[in-house]
């Protein structure tokens, strides 16, 4: 049996099973956007598993994901800072979305 959910009742899956704190909302608003734009290209359902979501998907800051993935970063500001870690992102991962200027959600690796 398939549920068609929407973007508040995704968030609220994330609170009933005790993983409310996991990502901000922003970053669930880019996790839903990212699953119903896989599943509008593909033709296929996705089943919501909250904790697979959790575990296989990470929100971070750009100096986070560089100081965990050895990207140098010295000298460089502003969007040339962001392009460097998207870029290795890129070649490393799916990117689900940025959240804000400094805040990435991405599939881990």
């Amino acid at each position: 049996m398939i549920q068609t959910i929407n973007k508040y009742s995704f968030e609220q899956a994330f609170k009933q099973a005790g993983r409310g704190e996991q990502f901000s909302y922003a970053a669930l608003g880019a996790l839903f956007d990212y699953f119903e734009e896989y599943e509008e290209s593909t033709g296929e359902q996705i089943e919501l598993d909250v904790v697979a979501i959790c575990c296989e998907y990470e929100e971070s800051s750009l100096s986070e994901i560089a100081e965990n993935y050895n990207i140098n970063l010295e000298g460089l500001e502003g969007e040339e800072r962001i392009e460097t870690v998207v870029k290795f992102m890129e070649n490393h991962t799916t990117i689900v979305g940025m959240v804000d200027d400094e805040t990435m959600v991405y599939q881990q690796f």
